[in-house]
Formats: structure tokens, sequence, C-alpha cells
């Protein structure tokens, strides 16, 4: 499911008296948000503003946006998200936003069976977990391990899989 717009942070608070956010990340960290001069205040697009700096400083990232220069400016924006715009961005190959992930339908690659719908992602160093709900209820934790994914096809909103053996059942 491509999405036009996707979050980059959630603002959690202030740093120091000039106005910057303290910014947690829903993206791989700093480098990958400097790529973005622009940034927006909602999932549509529209409330565009300018991004300055951004730096890391312990687990969050801080920025520096136009036209919040004070931290009376900046509290004001404390629980917001801050979007950018999916055609900005500058992907690896093969890479997906976890964003788009979630919504997928996860069907079996060899037999077209239904697993479930994917709802969460859960990032790990060795691989990622993916929360899969299965038509009946309940929740799979499935290893996103490369052997077990055949096809991710976001824009269709599909992703086909190729399980261990018992791990739907």
């Amino acid at each position: 499911m491509t999405k036009a717009y996707l979050p980059l942070g959630l603002v959690v608070g202030t740093h120091g008296v000039r106005g910057e956010l303290r910014v947690q990340p829903q993206c791989d960290g700093a480098q990958f948000a400097r790529q973005f001069a622009t940034l927006y205040w909602s999932a549509d697009g529209n409330e565009a503003v300018r991004v300055k700096n951004i730096r890391e400083h312990k687990n969050v990232l801080l920025f520096v946006l136009s036209g919040v220069e004070s931290v009376a400016a900046a509290e004001a924006l404390r629980g917001r998200t801050l979007w950018f715009c999916r055609a900005d961005a500058k992907l690896e190959e093969d890479a997906v936003f976890i964003a788009e992930l979630i919504g997928c339908a996860a069907v079996h690659a060899d037999t077209g069976e239904p697993l479930g719908t994917i709802t969460d992602v859960e990032q790990y160093p060795a691989n990622d977990i993916w929360h899969i709900v299965p038509p009946g209820g309940g929740e799979v934790l499935f290893p996103a391990v490369a052997s077990m994914i055949a096809q991710i096809d976001t824009p269709a909103g599909v992703v086909r899989l190729r399980p261990i053996a018992g791990l739907f059942d």
C-alpha cells in the first residue's frame, strides 16, 4: 500500500531555548532524515515546513525548523508528527517502508492461501518480526528472513511468504 506521505518522527519535547525540537524518530535516524529539506505537519502534505538543521542527541533527533524560534513555539508542537514525502525519499534497492508493510495481506507464495494481515513490525538486529493476524484471529510472530519472503508488493498491498511448516497452524 504505497502512501504519498510517511511519518518521520514524533515531537516529544523541546531542547534549549531557541526552539529546537526533540523528535522521536520513526525512521532509520538522522542520516535518513537529513535528505529532506521540507517536511509536513500532516499525512496529506499540508502545512509544509523547511528544515534548517537535524542532529542526533542520545536517542532522539534535534530539529531546527523555519518559524519555530522559541521554546513556546516548540512546546506548542509537542505530540505532533513530522511527515515526509515518499517521492522525495531515496531508498536502497529492495528496501520498503514499514508504514507501507502494515496493512498488507500476507499470502502463501505457492498456494495463494491467505495467511493474514500484517499489523505491526518490530525491528531487531538479526531480522524484523512481522505481527500477522490470521483470518481466524490470534497473532503470528513471523521472522522476516529473506528465505521465507518470496515477494513484497506494497503497491498491490500483498506480501507472498514461504513460512516454515507449522508456523500458521
